[in-house]
């Protein structure tokens, strides 16, 4: 009888044991807890920590509310009918404090179901608006527009610190050659523009040039045509009336001219 009830102290002990074992819970950090009993999902979620349970019939669930990270590709169709092939990242975080909820409407696969969808739609929409070559020339633009547009239709219940972005824009090979060569007919035009300028610009100050030199000439012209006429008036202000006294040369005397007297 001794041995009896030292074997079934020994499983009582044991029974203790795994119903006290079984009556805590631990949800670690970055965690929620979600409590469900007999299959019924409490309308409470659980902070990281260690809490108190009816043992074996109620069980907790963790879910990770740290931030996610989502890296994919996806194909979509810009204004001009080119596809697009995306690679992009995207992060976000769940509400902890609403996961009970998420995960009673949605379930655990929440992001195939919510997160994924939204996001193509999106970036069928704003992909869309763009031309091909415009959208490789404005990445970042296009990336906060689909950043917008995901917050204000993303159910903000459950998700939060969206951030998203573009690893990278790429298309057919043909059409790189095709923007290739047209941005290199547009730098040639260009070239050829810049060069029509400078020789427009050079004509321009070569007739400047020459224009100044003629009206210098004409200021130099009239400048002298003024001095000869002014040293005439003063020549004939000084004159006494008398004529010039002449010298023939050689022995001759000098002659003087009468003066009409």
């Amino acid at each position: 009888m001794r041995i009896v009830k030292i074997v079934g102290v020994c499983l009582l002990g044991i029974v203790v044991a795994i119903v006290a074992f079984a009556s805590f819970y631990v949800v670690d950090a970055g965690y929620y807890g979600i409590k469900k009993t007999l299959g019924k999902v409490e309308q409470t979620s659980y902070a990281p920590g260690i809490g108190l349970k009816a043992p074996f019939i109620t069980t907790v669930e963790s879910f990770d509310c740290r931030t996610q990270k989502m890296s994919e590709k996806t194909a979509c169709y810009t204004a001009d009918l080119q596809t697009a092939e995306l690679e992009y990242n995207l992060t976000y975080n769940v509400k902890g404090q609403n996961v009970h909820t998420l995960y009673s409407e949605v379930g655990m696969d929440y992001q195939s179901k919510k997160i994924i969808p939204l996001l193509n739609d999106v970036l069928k929409d704003v992909i869309g608006k763009w031309q091909a070559q415009e959208l490789v020339a404005n990445r970042d633009s296009a990336r906060v527009q689909v950043n917008n547009a995901l917050r204000a239709k993303i159910d903000n219940r459950f998700f939060e610190n969206i951030d998203f972005a573009f690893n990278n824009i790429d298309y057919s090979d043909n059409f790189e050659k095709s923007i290739e060569a047209k941005v290199i007919a547009e730098q040639k035009a260009q070239e050829a523009v810049n060069n029509t300028r400078r020789i427009k610009e050079e004509a321009e100050q070569k007739l400047i040039s020459a224009k100044a030199e003629a009206e210098a000439m004409e200021i130099k012209t009239r400048a002298l045509q003024q001095n000869r006429a002014l040293i005439e008036y003063e020549a004939i202000q000084k004159w006494d009336g008398k004529l010039p006294v002449y010298n023939m040369g050689g022995a001759m005397p000098m002659i003087q001219l009468p003066n009409g007297k």
